[in-house]
């Protein structure tokens, strides 16, 4: 394959006939990072709610540093993965290094951050217009952090497809902890780098496709979720008016 053509020709081939190796990598990469983002979406909204209302000494000290682990870098995440995960580590035991399980955690630690800040930041502008109101209804601080967090459920939706395709997009953090392995730790991005080294640009390239379409599919849930969010509120503001 000497034009990008003729790789990209063999992609769509390999895309439309159902290729058993490329759809198995896809299959992979969303499954590593739907169970990742459960994980981290389970603690980071309740976290990221609490620290919506939640007002404490160091509160900024918190905030600070949670903004740092926002800007760490995938490979830094995957080597401290793989140190607690080592033989030597303190998670050594659970013998996941180089596993499905392996790029699960690695995935979940990365996106946590980023579902906790955007969740605390949804929460904390809704508590401004709404949380004196509950508060003065008897409402405590974690039933508080709660209704709010529900009442901008719409909202936090667009976090969680936000942080699928931040998941879903990462490479250096699953190649040190996955390993790359054919059939069991492969997924698409470390496949597609791989493919590239070995000049297999057909399956690189169709696995590309097949990750840009997902990232596009993201994008658009996204932005159809915020449309309807707008609509809504501007029914309920017309009701208000009337």
């Amino acid at each position: 394959m000497n034009t990008f053509s003729d790789s990209a020709g063999t992609a769509l081939q390999l895309i439309l006939s159902g290729d058993a190796g490329l759809w198995a990598i896809v299959l992979r990469s969303l499954a590593v990072s739907a169970m990742a983002c459960l994980l981290a979406c389970s603690l980071g909204l309740a976290l990221g709610a609490w620290l919506g209302v939640s007002r404490f000494a160091g509160r900024g000290v918190v905030l600070t540093l949670l903004n740092t682990f926002l800007a760490v870098p995938a490979v830094v995440v995957g080597l401290v993965v793989y140190l607690l995960l080592s033989r030597s580590g303190p998670l050594g035991f659970l013998g996941w290094l180089f596993s499905f399980q392996a790029m699960v955690l690695a995935q979940a630690i990365l996106v946590l951050p980023l579902v906790t800040a955007l969740t605390r930041q949804v929460v904390e502008d809704v508590d401004r217009s709404h949380g004196e109101q509950l508060s003065s209804l008897g409402a405590r601080l974690g039933l508080r952090s709660l209704l709010l967090a529900w009442d901008e459920r719409y909202a936090l939706l667009t976090v969680l497809i936000t942080a699928f395709g931040r998941a879903i997009a990462e490479v250096g953090a699953v190649m040190i902890v996955g390993g790359n392995i054919e059939g069991f730790t492969r997924v698409m991005t470390t496949a597609i780098a791989l493919e590239t080294s070995k000049g297999d640009l057909p399956l690189a390239l169709g696995l590309g496709i097949v990750l840009l379409a997902v990232v596009l599919l993201l994008n658009s849930l996204v932005a159809l979720l915020r449309r309807w969010r707008e609509h809504l509120d501007g029914g309920d503001l017309r009701m208000a008016t009337t």
